[in-house]
């Protein structure tokens, strides 16, 4: 690692940004901020950035290399930006100014001293410039191509053939093509799979090229049978492979692990993310919860790094490419950006808004206007020149050439499903009006164009699966799953559990996995008859979560790990005795050590084994509550100030609102549902257990507004009409717990934390019944949480029958 200065570690962008203001009076601190910004994004290249010019502070003048690329592209930026005594980046050999960079090692050079220098071809033996090497690595000229007489797909089509006879010529040939799209790539890829036939059999990791795995790819989506896309060698996962490591493709998690050094601060063995002040790897962790370097920032009012100052303050990096100023809709004074329809500055907020317009009463995204009479883009009138009416359907829009975006969606549409007469099948006929008859057509225009779904619909429109059945058929991923919410949420496929689907597919490929028939049979009992049938009863009909799911996996992970360390060690679970757990739970294999003491557990009481590890037994919280921590943020979220409002939707609120008032998960919140509420003109409650709690106002307006105006980020479906609170990305679904978990995260809040510091009160001051009727938490729950807080109830009974009684009968 090289060694930087203090001041470099401390504040690198303000190192870089103190040097030029000195040499450049012209720019403004905040004009440098953002160009240097721009070309220097990273911490990591920040601090190079500063160290080169700290070592050469007279290439800002000169302009001469040797230097780092970083600092070319800088001087070429700030030449752009308006400097006069900043010099452009001049030539190594001639001393010319450069408008761009060719580089040679560290030295600048322009495109005549910069070209490749001439060596002797080992074809016709003269000295010329080379154009590319041949098989056995040797330099050849641009006349004398290592072509061997033979046509590389030819060669391909061939191997791939004798390998695989279930796929025909034309599709390997334009697999080959898809993945290489220039003579010398198919060359490279042709002797690949010629020397190691095997590279597509399994082998794929130790491909010379990353066109070998692209072809793998292709090929299977073609329908190879044979062909088989290669594991990590590290963890075995049949998964993408990231980067070469030693001579072998490694996914990102093991090439993440392979980078591992122990973190300076807690000392785990972690990727490092960044360097604290004296230069020592600090891990994610540790680099987001370290307060070095860290201010309140302007824009989003959250304590972050400072990624650049302003006359306002600090700004960090998700706030740095907006200016502050106040919204010219909102009137919200924080980050805002230069509309381009008005040239006036909007909020981040305002920028994503969608309303009823008021010139035209249709829900469009807001363009102008104000919160009270907002305007779309099409009633907004700048910029005329652009707007006209559509050729199809004669709405007035933003329209250079064509259809507008919903006609052509509904074009393009009635092409995949339809067929040669654009006719639509009658079982289609939901699914195309659902998508051409949306709100936001842009949305469905840049799923068709960015993703999987067109493809999916042409095979839909041919004939292809429509049942939950043949889209299992198809390769898992993002894309099929996002259709099979579509055909959901538009009634063409009826509605199913698919996490207990997924479920139940991971617990018949672990059965199947084992080896030993009797394993196989101890297996299936604690997975199908033990796990998920104890998880079918506790559904009760609704729909698994993905929190639900994941303990189940993990309970089966933990079963496995265990038989696999009994079965190394020629021990089985009738022959382990205790001696032998124990030195399984001190060993380095030991995973899943509490889901593995409940497999014990399990088996202990079927008679089993004789082997058993003890329960852990919660005591109380781990750690300090911080009551006023709570109550500041309730707070916050209840009466937020002008700065942060426009990073605080209504959503983000309710959602933080209900982990530090009432004690609520993440995963709770996520599937809370219109049915979950009751709303009158003057109370609103809302129901997380058996009864039903009645909220206090501004929470109560608050759930009043999310009711009315909540939307998620899925297509189709017109606002409000989701039956969840908090909508998802797809459509019909929930926002998952992860998702809102991070969002909660951006806002400064800890769930675990907050929701423990509510319980806790709480537990103080109710009786444990009534939290567990009004929280929804098991009464054994509530309990040890009233235990925990020393809250004495066990008078509560006697008290309320003497307060019920009469006076005179007391």
């Amino acid at each position: 690692m090289s060694t930087y200065a203090p001041e470099v570690l401390a504040d690198p962008l303000g190192v870089v940004v103190d040097l030029i203001e000195g040499r450049e009076p012209v720019l403004d601190r905040v004009v440098i901020a953002d160009v240097v910004g721009a070309v220097a994004g990273g911490r990591a290249k920040q601090r190079r950035l500063a160290q080169a010019l700290l070592d050469m502070p007279g290439v800002l003048v000169a302009g001469r290399s040797p230097a780092p690329q970083v600092v070319g592209n800088l001087l070429l930026a700030l030449r752009k930006a308006g400097a006069h005594t900043i010099s452009a980046p001049v030539c190594a050999g001639c001393g010319r100014p450069l408008g761009a960079l060719i580089r040679r090692g560290q030295d600048w050079l322009c495109a005549t001293c910069g070209s490749r220098p001439k060596r002797a071809c080992s074809s016709c033996g003269r000295e010329k410039q080379i154009n590319s090497m041949d098989r056995h690595g040797r330099p050849r000229c641009k006349q004398c191509p290592d072509r061997d007489g033979r046509d590389p797909l030819t060669v391909l089509t061939d191997v791939v053939a004798a390998l695989d006879p279930s796929l025909s010529a034309q599709s390997i040939t334009a697999a080959a093509r898809r993945v290489c799209s220039t003579p010398a790539g198919l060359r490279r890829l042709a002797w690949a799979v010629e020397d190691a036939p095997g590279l597509l059999t399994g082998e794929g990791a130790r491909a010379p090229v990353p066109s070998v795995l692209r072809l793998i790819d292709e090929l299977c989506t073609a329908g190879a049978q044979v062909i088989t896309r290669p594991a990590c060698p590290r963890c075995a996962r049949v998964v993408r492979l990231h980067r070469r490591v030693d001579g072998q493709w490694l996914c990102r998690n093991c090439v993440a692990a392979s980078r591992a050094q122990p973190c300076a601060r807690c000392g785990r063995l972690r990727e490092a993310a960044a360097r604290d002040e004296h230069g020592q790897p600090l891990c994610s962790n540790c680099w987001v919860t370290d307060a070095t370097n860290q201010e309140r920032c302007v824009g989003c009012r959250r304590r972050r790094r400072v990624y650049t100052r302003t006359g306002e303050g600090a700004l960090c990096d998700t706030c740095r490419p907006w200016k502050i100023a106040t919204c010219a809709v909102c009137g919200a004074h924080g980050p805002c950006a230069v509309s381009q329809t008005t040239g006036k500055p909007r909020c981040r907020a305002c920028k994503k808004r969608w309303a009823r317009c008021s010139g035209c009463g249709q829900d469009r995204p807001l363009r102008s206007g104000t919160l009270d009479r907002p305007l779309c883009s099409s009633c907004t009138g700048s910029s005329t020149e652009l707007w006209r009416s559509c050729p199809g359907c004669g709405q007035s829009g933003r329209v250079r050439l064509g259809p507008c975006a919903r006609c052509g969606v509904g074009q393009r549409l009635r092409e995949l499903l339809g067929d040669d007469t654009g006719h639509v099948r009658a079982e289609l006929h939901a699914l195309y009006q659902g998508l051409a008859g949306t709100d936001r057509p842009v949305t469905v225009k840049n799923w068709l164009d960015t993703s999987a779904g067109a493809a999916l619909l042409s095979g839909l429109g041919v004939g292809g699966p429509l049942t939950h059945e043949g889209l299992d058929q198809l390769p898992d991923g993002k894309a099929v799953e996002h259709l099979r919410a579509i055909l959901v949420s538009t009634g063409t496929l009826p509605a199913r559990d698919e996490q207990l689907i997924r479920l139940e597919r991971f617990l018949a490929r672990a059965i199947a996995e084992r080896a030993d028939p009797d394993e196989q049979h101890v297996l299936h009992r604690y997975a199908v008859w033990h796990l998920l049938r104890r998880l079918r009863r506790r559904v009760g009909g609704a729909e698994t979560t993905y929190e639900q799911a994941s303990v189940v996996r993990a309970h089966v992970k933990g079963a496995v790990t265990l038989l696999d360390w009994l079965a190394a060690h020629g021990l089985t679970l009738a022959t382990a005795r205790h001696g032998d757990i124990e030195a399984w739970l001190v060993s380095n294999d030991a995973a899943y050590r509490r889901e593995a003491g409940a497999f014990l557990r399990w088996a202990n009481r079927q008679k089993l084994t004789s082997g058993e590890v003890s329960a852990h037994r919660w005591d109380g919280p781990a750690q300090a509550l911080d009551t006023e921590a709570r109550w500041q943020h309730a707070r916050r979220l209840l009466h937020p100030d002008s700065l942060s409002e426009a990073s605080l939707t209504t959503e983000d609120r309710v959602a933080g609102l209900l982990v530090v008032l009432y004690a609520q998960w993440p995963a709770t919140i996520s599937r809370l549902s219109l049915d979950d509420l009751d709303l009158t003109e003057h109370t609103v409650r809302i129901r997380f257990g058996p009864e039903p709690v009645v909220l206090p106002e501004p929470l109560a307006d608050l759930v009043r507004r999310l009711a009315a105006s909540r939307r998620g980020h899925a297509a189709l479906g017109e606002p409000g009409t989701s039956r969840w609170l908090f909508p998802g990305g797809q459509p019909g679904r929930p926002i998952s717990a992860h998702q809102l978990r991070q969002r909660l995260h951006r806002m400064g809040l800890r769930p675990s934390h907050d929701r423990s510091a509510a319980q806790f009160q709480l537990a103080t001051d109710l009786p444990a019944a009534l939290v567990a009727r009004m929280l929804g938490v098991h009464i054994s729950v509530a309990v040890a949480w009233q235990r925990a807080s020393a809250g004495d109830w066990t008078g509560y009974a006697a008290q309320l029958s003497r307060r019920l009684l009469p006076r005179e009968d007391r």
